[in-house]
């Protein structure tokens, strides 16, 4: 058995399926793909990985980044996001520190925002590739 070349889906868990429906297709721009038996709103390109939206009724949710997306132009991400009504997170601690809300690491740079069910998303620029690291 190899998942390597498995599609993956990201589950996450939402309060409200329409409002997170909404903040997903209209506010980030996801292709909506419809609703699942369960509930679950369904989003993702054909081929491409998979969101599912997951309606629970204990309100749990992970204290952690549960998405990240790979973008090309951070700042640029950040402001149009910004004017679609996105508020991204800014931290001041020891080992992280956000300046115009992005953190910068050795390897990449971060800005993390709630979606509307209050999961911890992150946009990501990597700095360094895939071969600058040894495996």
């Amino acid at each position: 058995m190899s998942l390597v070349l498995s599609k993956a889906t990201t589950v996450l868990p939402v309060d409200d399926a329409e409002r997170a429906r909404h903040f997903y297709a209209d506010t980030l721009g996801l292709p909506h793909r419809g609703v699942a038996e369960d509930g679950s709103e369904m989003f993702g390109s054909e081929g491409g990985p998979m969101l599912q939206l997951m309606p629970v009724k204990d309100g749990m949710h992970s204290e952690h980044t549960t998405l990240s997306f790979e973008v090309s132009e951070i700042e640029r991400t950040v402001r149009e996001m910004e004017a679609k009504g996105v508020t991204f997170q800014d931290y001041d601690l020891p080992d992280l520190k956000t300046e115009n809300h992005i953190c910068t690491t050795d390897s990449e740079k971060c800005a993390w925002f709630m979606d509307s069910e209050h999961n911890i998303l992150c946009v990501h620029e990597n700095i360094t590739t895939v071969a600058d690291y040894q495996l």
